[in-house]
């Protein structure tokens, strides 16, 4: 039934199709140009950024609020656990390592029990890791010579504008009511 002169021609060009199709993904020039061209991926920064220093400040004891002050609000908090805070941070930047790290928190009742931490960066490691990708070349001074200054004209000094009286009771009515 498949084998009718109607569909033996839509067959056969799908089938040069597909075979055509994935010859091309095998070739190594096809590697090599997709590995040169690739999209621009934006940074993606999710989540809290939690410190050495800040982690360092955590005391067992601790009431709740003053954890959410040093540390911010917990990212995952869980009606089932409740006694449970997870700080969860991910950045990832085109042409380098993601970045991942977590930081739990356990309470019992109002109070810090203990916390689980990844190997977290100090602030100035974690600030050094946000630097923009490395130009290539040595980029040009950004100050200009009194000769370069001399090829623009001088700068139009802007007109004295005269006092006007003050509008506002006119324009506007009274903030407050006004007493008599």
């Amino acid at each position: 039934m498949l084998d009718t002169p109607r569909l033996r021609l839509p067959l056969l060009a799908l089938a040069l199709l597909t075979a055509g199709l994935s010859a091309c993904s095998s070739t190594p020039a096809s590697k090599s140009l997709l590995d040169t061209i690739s999209p621009y991926r934006f940074d993606r920064v999710q989540g809290n950024v939690v410190t050495r220093e800040q982690v360092a400040a955590l005391k067992t004891g601790m009431p709740r609020a003053v954890v959410k002050d040093i540390l911010g609000t917990p990212l995952l908090t869980s009606v089932f656990h409740a006694d449970r805070w997870d700080y969860v941070f991910t950045f990832r930047r085109q042409g380098s390592p993601s970045q991942e790290r977590r930081v739990t928190l356990f309470f019992k009742g109002d109070a810090l029990d203990h916390f689980e931490a990844d190997d977290l960066p100090t602030e100035a490691e974690f600030v050094a890791t946000l630097k923009s990708m490395p130009t290539e070349g040595k980029l040009p001074p950004m100050e200009a010579s009194a000769e370069s200054l001399k090829k623009f004209p001088p700068a139009a000094k802007p007109e004295p504008v005269a006092p006007t009286a003050s509008r506002a009771s006119a324009d506007y009515p009274p903030l407050e009511p006004l007493s008599k």
